[in-house]
């Protein structure tokens, strides 16, 4: 019994060197895979820097929405039509809203002629100053009843703010809308800028104004830009920057929504 202990404890001592030697010799190789890997990570900014996507966009957009319930009488531009500034987009069936005025335009040339009999009773002793004083406030609220309504009645035309293009219609002619309900979404047709993401360690070699490029594969071609503005705060995920680009050139064959790719000079990539 005591020789089986003495052999057991005699292999437990020649095993411990065994389990100490393997530390000795070091980690374990690393995979063949990890090198390329680690080479690829490498590569990755650089290869991201060279094809930076860029998302072609109108520089005023909007979705006019209507300041009145009512029941829309005419659409005047469909989608894909252009109009100018200060064009009736929509128009709204004010008839209710037309009498209206019509009657307080009424009341208030009563109320004028009753201001100028009052005034001219006074003249002859016959109407006192308390009553041409009333007279004339009447006529002056009658006034501001016209304007109120005129006010109302242009609220029956949707006028474009500027020169642009309908991109979507939320309602149709014969609907009811409430108010404030949304109609219709336009674009600016004049300009286009170009939203772009970079590395943000880029952003102390950006300057507005500097030039570069947009290649915009829809098209075929490159356009010039510069930059116009820069995010105030670099996202915390992608450690990326946001920009905003300005058109120089010609921009009529872009529409808002396509994408594109970003192309700057050696002295924003590589730090030059």
């Amino acid at each position: 019994m005591n020789k089986n202990r003495l052999y057991s404890a005699l292999a437990l001592l020649c095993a411990v060197p065994a389990l100490h030697a393997q530390p000795q010799d070091g980690p374990p190789a690393a995979p063949s895979l990890s090198a390329p890997a680690a080479s690829s990570a490498a590569a990755l900014p650089q290869e991201a820097a060279k094809e930076l996507s860029a998302l072609i966009s109108a520089d005023s957009e909007a979705t006019l929405s209507a300041q009145m319930p009512g029941k829309i009488r005419r659409v005047h531009y469909a989608i894909g039509q252009n109009f100018g500034a200060g064009a009736t987009l929509v128009e709204f069936d004010c008839a209710e809203a037309q009498a209206r005025l019509e009657a307080q335009q009424a009341e208030y040339l009563g109320a004028r002629e009753t201001h100028l009999a009052k005034l001219k009773l006074q003249g002859l002793g016959a109407a006192g100053e308390l009553e041409v004083t009333l007279a004339a406030a009447a006529t002056e609220k009658a006034k501001s009843m016209i304007r109120q309504q005129e006010a109302q009645i242009a609220y029956c035309r949707i006028k474009a703010p500027y020169a642009g293009r309908v991109v979507r219609l939320k309602a149709r002619e014969a609907e009811n809308v409430n108010i404030n309900q949304p109609v219709m979404e336009i674009v600016a047709q004049a300009k286009r800028k170009a939203v772009v993401h970079v590395p943000s360690s880029w952003s102390a070699r950006l300057k507005p104004g500097q030039p570069f490029k947009i290649r915009v594969n829809d098209t075929g071609k490159e356009y010039p830009v510069k930059l116009a503005r820069l995010n105030g705060r670099v996202d915390g995920v992608s450690q990326s920057l946001e920009i905003e680009a300005q058109f120089t050139g010609k921009t009529d064959d872009l529409l808002p929504g396509m994408i594109g790719q970003a192309v700057f000079p050696d002295s924003v990539t590589k730090g030059n």
